[in-house]
């Protein structure tokens, strides 16, 4: 309720004080506490100054802002000196994990600008997220998600794949709690990779083969590029195994076998 929330915060805060409050908890309608879930903190932070109106909000972490990949497992991470909430929301979706989504939402609404800083060097000046930036410096942004299921299907009969099919399809998806990250349809096949989070992976894959012809690759790994190129496609995809690739105008998508 952001109605009530903004009334709230308005009357108990005084804009020439400094206050220090924690962050993760609120409170629903009966006045129960409750938590904000993954990255509640951040996400307070962006709630009071979207109610606050303020001028710009700085999250503070052990990495120097927003990198172009994670160096835990990608070699030669860079800074990202500036990026638009539209391309930070885009890396979140696809699974890079300094901002969340939610925290970007109510800072996007009213144009408040984000500063993601490292605590270890403060002085540094970190990343700059608001409206309409650039990529500043312009570079391919690499994700990987580690642990996820390829599932591959086709028709009993060798009919189409049609709107029926990928409703039940994405039916079952909802129905067992499967994140869905990438598709790949043919006029007879159907492939979907999953974060089989909840284990419901062998319940799904009981009612998919009732109706479909299925293979089933899990444990295999789903990288991501943000605008790539030709030098960045290449760095993952030699001597890989790669089961599915996918290619858009801005972003390329590769599962690969557990181990590559």
């Amino acid at each position: 309720n952001w109605e009530l929330t903004q009334q709230n915060i308005s009357k108990s805060i005084q804009k020439n004080k400094l206050y220090i409050a924690q962050g993760f908890l609120g409170s629903d309608s009966n006045s129960f506490t409750t938590s904000l879930g993954r990255e509640g903190s951040d996400y307070t932070a962006a709630i009071f100054a979207y109610c606050l109106n303020a001028e710009g909000v700085t999250i503070w972490k052990d990495v120097p802002g927003v990198l172009n990949a994670d160096p835990r497992y990608f070699e030669n991470a860079t800074l990202l000196h500036q990026i638009s909430y539209q391309e930070a929301i885009e890396l979140a979706f696809y699974g890079a994990s300094v901002i969340h989504p939610k925290t970007l939402q109510p800072l996007q609404r009213k144009e408040i600008p984000l500063f993601v800083k490292s605590f270890i060097n403060p002085e540094n000046d970190g990343t700059s997220v608001r409206k309409g930036q650039t990529l500043i410096p312009n570079v391919p942004c690499f994700i990987v998600k580690k642990s996820q299921v390829l599932i591959s299907l086709s028709s009993l009969d060798f009919s189409f794949i049609v709107e029926d099919n990928i409703r039940e399809i994405f039916g079952l998806l909802a129905d067992y709690k499967m994140k869905v990250d990438v598709i790949q349809n043919s006029a007879i096949s159907f492939s979907v990779c999953v974060d089989n989070k909840f284990n419901n992976l062998a319940e799904l894959l009981t009612r998919l083969k009732g109706k479909f012809k299925v293979t089933c690759f899990d444990n295999v790994s789903l990288y991501t590029i943000r605008h790539y190129d030709d030098k960045s496609v290449k760095s993952l995809d030699n001597g890989r195994n790669v089961l599915l690739k996918q290619l858009t105008a801005d972003t390329m998508q590769m599962v690969v076998q557990n181990g590559d």
